[in-house]
């Protein structure tokens, strides 16, 4: 497959219409590898897709069963540590966590569900923030900074307690720089951050 210089993986199968499963990773943004979806086999080793450079001679496998095995996993382990509950999700249809689960075929989420408690922020006139439905895949984060320049968002903690914290006085919404019309907003890969109003566009 032919690849560019300074391309990864993951930009090289895409460039060349092949597509590889991932959430964290995005075209605008340098590689996160956090989510571990695009993991592929490169000369036998397992890696990311999004930050393993593209060279040549290198033999990459990702279509197999190990590895898609692997990635519905880590869905299922997504869908279990939130609270997804896609028939009632406004963002149904244009998910990417959904759309990543129906492509694996994942039936079911195998694991028992923790039904975390955390707080939904609805402060905002335009933009709903449901933390129930963060992956934090830090793209919110990311393009607070890069794109929007407003460093709205952060991680706060670490493993399975990290969640999506407000750069704001009072730590909502309202009182952050946040605007309907910010790439943040657009680019969230599930229901997390959406635009007030809006809902179910896609079947």
């Amino acid at each position: 497959m032919p690849f560019r210089p300074g391309e990864t993986v993951l930009q090289a199968a895409r460039r060349a219409g092949r597509y590889i499963p991932h959430l964290c990773w995005h075209p605008e943004f340098a590689p996160h590898g956090s989510c571990r979806i695009c993991t592929v086999k490169v000369d036998g080793r397992m890696g990311a897709a999004c930050t393993v450079r593209a060279a040549s001679g290198l033999e990459v496998q990702s279509a197999t069963e190990e590895l898609n095995a692997q990635r519905k996993t880590l869905l299922q382990m997504l869908f279990i540590e939130g609270n997804h509950h896609c028939p009632c999700c406004e963002k149904s249809g244009g998910c990417k966590l959904q759309a990543t689960a129906y492509l694996l075929g994942m039936q079911d989420s195998h694991f028992h569900h923790r039904f975390p408690v955390r707080v939904r922020d609805l402060s905002h006139a335009g933009v709903s923030l449901d933390r129930d439905r963060c992956i934090r895949c830090e793209i919110c984060v990311r393009a607070s900074r890069a794109l929007d320049g407003k460093n709205v968002f952060a991680i706060h903690g670490r493993g399975i307690e990290s969640n999506l914290a407000v750069n704001s006085p009072t730590g909502l919404l309202r009182d952050s720089a946040i605007s309907v019309d910010d790439a943040a907003v657009r680019l969230c890969p599930t229901g997390a951050l959406m635009a007030k109003g809006h809902g179910f566009e896609a079947p």
